[in-house]
Order: structure tokens, then C-alpha cells, then sequence
């Protein structure tokens, strides 16, 4: 029998083969994480908390897993970098582990690599992952229009010119620039996952301000991760960019705010 390989990614929607492997991947432990892994056809899954925050959203996906026999785990976003596999395999601390998980030995506490290196003794799932599908809601019609998208995999050409607010993190991937935003919005908005270590769950928006785009990131406690509608509904916005600062945007408001503020001043 070939050994269980441990792998990790930037993102579970960026992944190569990783079908039989236990993946650390630096999305949040939401569910739509959660099933994109599972989908992929991973052994065993480690994901970022993102804070935990709103209804224990960012941990959500390792109970969803728990459905089909996986066993996942969560690190401390204060202890890696989330959008980042590597950093958390290196220096990630768990914070969170599911019963298929704890059954292998992994616990609160325990360093990322280690916990990795004891999922590969976890049962394969014993099936495939229930549906589970991402969403995109047009929440306002402006100009411009604003919507609210569940992941910023969900950006399409067409949202060019509109105010997106997304339920992913704020942080780039593996601190990569370019993956800041794939299209020049009117504005955007992000969750901030907790901040975490690095402050990266807020680094896409100075690299935004550059280009000239409005952003802001909402309390990871005021909205769930993963879910763009929710963000849109109670969202509170925990930091601002310089080019929605300009714009009259303030932290402590709520995005339907930001937003009012970014369109007022258009």
C-alpha cells in the first residue's frame, strides 16, 4: 500500500492531485471549504479557524465533514498565515479538531505537523460529500450594482465596475499581489478572518488602494465567512483601506454603509 502523502495549498480552489492525501490548505474552515476539499478526494483535511467568528462559521466545515467519516482540523489563525498551506504546515497550531480526528490523536494545542503526520492514520471517508453549493445575489441594484458573492472564486468578468461584497478572507494568497482581486471593482469587501498572524487577513487591501479600489473587511464576529448575504445583512466593518478612506468610509459602520458612502461620493 503507497504511503499517505501530507500536502499543502494555498487554497481548496486551486488544488493539484491531491485525491488519498491529508491537505493543509490555508482557506477557512467553512463549509464550502470543507466541501471542496472533500470533493477533491483528500484523506484528511487541516484548515485555517478565520477567527471562528459568526455562528462558528469558520469552523463549520469540520462537523459537515464529520457526516461522511473525514476527519478535519483546524490551526489558530493567530499561529499561520490563512491563504497560506505552507505557513500554516510550518508554524500552525491547532485550535479545532473533529471527532474522526480526535480519534487519531489530534488536539487543541498540538502543532500543525504533527497533527498532519497522525491524519494519515484516519479512515478514509467512507462517502462522498453532500451538495453544496456557493451563491451570488445581486443585493442592490445601484449604479453600481452591488452584489454579494460566497467566494472570490465566484468573480466574473462581468463584475467589472460593480461593488462586490465577498464572503471569503481577506488575505492574499500566499501573500501573492496579483491574487487580490481578479477584476477591477467599483469597491469590495472582504471578511477578516480574525486578522490572524501577520495581519494577513487584511493584506488584499492596501494592494487594492493601489489600483485605485475602495476596500474594506468586516469583523469576522458581525458575519459569517463563506457567506456573501450575510455579510451584506450584518456585516460591521472592522477595517478600511486608503481609497475608501478618502471616500468618507469608516470602520464601525456596517457595509450597507461603506457602501452608501463609497457611492456618494462617485
Amino acid at each position: 500500500m503507497k504511503p499517505i502523502l501530507v500536502v499543502a495549498a494555498e487554497s481548496v480552489t486551486r488544488l493539484d492531485d491531491v485525491a488519498g492525501k491529508v491537505l493543509v490548505a490555508g482557506s477557512h474552515g467553512g463549509v464550502i471549504a470543507a466541501y471542496y476539499g472533500a470533493k477533491a478526494g483528500v484523506h484528511a483535511l487541516v484548515l485555517n479557524d478565520a477567527g471562528v467568528g459568526k455562528d462558528r462559521a469558520g469552523i463549520a466545515g469540520l462537523v459537515y465533514l464529520e457526516e461522511i467519516g473525514m476527519a478535519a482540523a483546524a490551526v489558530d489563525c493567530m499561529s499561520a498565515r490563512i491563504g497560506d498551506g505552507a505557513d500554516m504546515l510550518a508554524r500552525g497550531i491547532i485550535s479545532h479538531a473533529n471527532v474522526y480526528a480526535a480519534l487519531c490523536g489530534v488536539v487543541a494545542g498540538q502543532s500543525c505537523r504533527d497533527a498532519a503526520e497522525r491524519l494519515r492514520a484516519a479512515s478514509a471517508p467512507r462517502a462522498a460529500p453532500p451538495p453544496y453549493a456557493e451563491g451570488r445575489w445581486r443585493v442592490a441594484d445601484g449604479p453600481p450594482e452591488v452584489w454579494a458573492l460566497d467566494s472570490v472564486g465566484m468573480v466574473e468578468p462581468e463584475d467589472a465596475g460593480r461593488i462586490l461584497v465577498i464572503g471569503s478572507h481577506g488575505a492574499l494568497h500566499g501573500g501573492r499581489r496579483e491574487s487580490a482581486l481578479g477584476v477591477d471593482a467599483a469597491a469590495a469587501v472582504f471578511n477578516d478572518a480574525g486578522v490572524g498572524a501577520d495581519r494577513i487577513g487584511i493584506s488584499r487591501l492596501p494592494v487594492l488602494a493601489a489600483r485605485g479600489i475602495p476596500a474594506a473587511a468586516v469583523d469576522c464576529i458581525s458575519a459569517r465567512i463563506g457567506d456573501g448575504r450575510s455579510m451584506w445583512e450584518t456585516g460591521v466593518v472592522s477595517y478600511v483601506n486608503e481609497a475608501a478612506a478618502r471616500l468618507g468610509a469608516a470602520r464601525g459602520g456596517s457595509v450597507q454603509a461603506f457602501v452608501a458612502a463609497v457611492t456618494s461620493r462617485r
